[in-house]
């Protein structure tokens, strides 16, 4: 059987060491959160964030745009607040109305404000390995797999997603701590045949139940970055088991959270594994915390 990992524990233990070096560094870090629209789920994360925010007694502004704001509108707070010097981190929630052009928005954020790591400057300076921002939940699954001591070097890792939020960044870290990576996506032929060759297997393609243990080799690292609404509850605890859903937590809102991975099937397999929720999504929360940080000191030091 797997062993857990823990990311909400490691999350708690990140901010305990950050709450630390505040208080000794005298700092306060600020973070500016744009949301265009009513996309339920970033409102909720946008909530999230903002209430670590609070909890670590960072300065916290919020900016909800309705639905049909014109990129003028929304380049131009984006300007003001790249000049704003109580401003350290400019987060624009993802994904954005289909109207705006959403990496012309992203890259009018100074990249020394930009906390989320998205910005062309920081990408390409991930891709030489120079000092940037790293995309936070990328950094907090390499984060994660340092605190259970995986080792990279001349292992083989299979990334299921190539997105630029989460898949290529991922792995573009992955290959700068020496692991052999594969890529996967929609297009590969004989998928679970690639990910059965994996030492580690990073899953972030947004389908629940996808990777199930004929993925998986006998002793992988399984990391699941997937998280899924499932509205079916009953059929869902039919199909794949009660514990992989979490559902005795979250039945009564008519509803459970999954991951990509087939938690019950892949937990008798794989020899660690991320539950969800508990495993990468805390950790994603933490690491913008961190990097919002890490831009508050960098301003402090050049002023």
């Amino acid at each position: 059987m797997a062993v857990l990992m823990d990311g909400k524990a490691l999350a708690r233990k990140i901010t305990d060491e950050l709450r630390n070096e505040l208080v000794s560094s005298g700092l306060r870090p600020g973070l500016a959160v744009i949301l265009v629209g009513e996309n339920p789920a970033s409102a909720v994360y946008v909530r999230m964030k903002e209430k670590a925010c609070e909890k670590l007694g960072f300065f916290s502004s919020g900016f909800r745009l309705p639905h049909d704001v014109s990129e003028d509108e929304l380049a131009k707070l984006i300007l003001r607040l790249n000049n704003d010097p109580d401003i350290h981190g400019i987060l624009l929630q993802l994904p954005m109305p289909g109207h705006l052009d959403e990496k012309r928005m992203l890259s009018l954020i100074l990249p020394e404000k930009d906390v989320d790591g998205f910005h062309p400057v920081n990408v390409g300076r991930m891709m030489v390995g120079d000092e940037c921002f790293v995309p936070c939940t990328p950094r907090g699954i390499m984060k994660l797999l340092d605190e259970y001591d995986v080792q990279l070097k001349g292992k083989r890792a299979v990334v299921l997603g190539r997105s630029n939020i989460v898949g290529k960044p991922t792995a573009m870290l992955l290959l700068q701590r020496h692991a052999t990576v594969t890529i996967c996506h929609s297009r590969t032929k004989n998928l679970a045949d690639v990910c059965r060759e994996a030492d580690v297997v990073i899953a972030a393609v947004g389908r629940p139940y996808f990777v199930d243990k004929s993925f998986v080799k006998p002793g992988a690292v399984v990391v699941d970055v997937g998280v899924n609404r499932v509205d079916d509850v009953e059929k869902a605890i039919e199909l794949f088991g009660e514990s992989s859903l979490k559902a005795t937590k979250v039945a009564e809102k008519g509803y459970a959270l999954c991951g990509d991975v087939n938690f019950e099937a892949v937990e008798k397999v794989a020899s660690l594994l991320t539950p969800v929720p508990g495993g990468v999504g805390p950790l994603t929360i933490a690491m913008l915390m961190q990097n919002t940080f890490d831009s508050a000191k960098r301003f402090a030091r050049e002023s």
